[in-house]
């Protein structure tokens, strides 16, 4: 399984972003895919997750701002990211649940000037 996300960049605070991953190499759909993201010193955190089924989660310090939804035909998962903060600086990284095998993508980065 592979997953290739792309999307990040520089942005101004309060600007917006959208970041995508795709998966492939299965022919399984996979139960949850996600975002998360570390930023410089700290640990890797979640920032949403999106079920199969269409059910989300959100880290609290992203409710309201950041959207995540996904395409099962494609194996697709989004994150549009509104009003953006510096505080969002990080490298994202996507993440497949296949069964009980976790896939980590890439990371891509997201930078949040002030």
């Amino acid at each position: 399984v592979q997953l290739q996300a792309s999307g990040g960049g520089l942005v101004q605070a309060g600007g917006s972003l959208r970041l995508s991953c795709a998966g492939s190499g299965s022919i399984f759909r996979p139960t949850i895919m996600g975002w998360y993201r570390q930023a410089p010193g700290k640990q890797r955190e979640v920032v949403a997750t999106i079920t199969n089924g269409g059910s989300t989660n959100y880290a609290d310090s992203v409710k309201g701002r950041f959207t995540i939804s996904g395409d099962n035909a494609k194996n697709m998962v989004y994150l549009q990211m509104n009003s953006l903060k510096p505080e969002d600086t990080a490298v994202y990284y996507c993440n497949a649940l296949y069964g009980t095998r976790g896939y980590w993508g890439q990371g891509t980065l997201v930078t949040v000037s002030s």
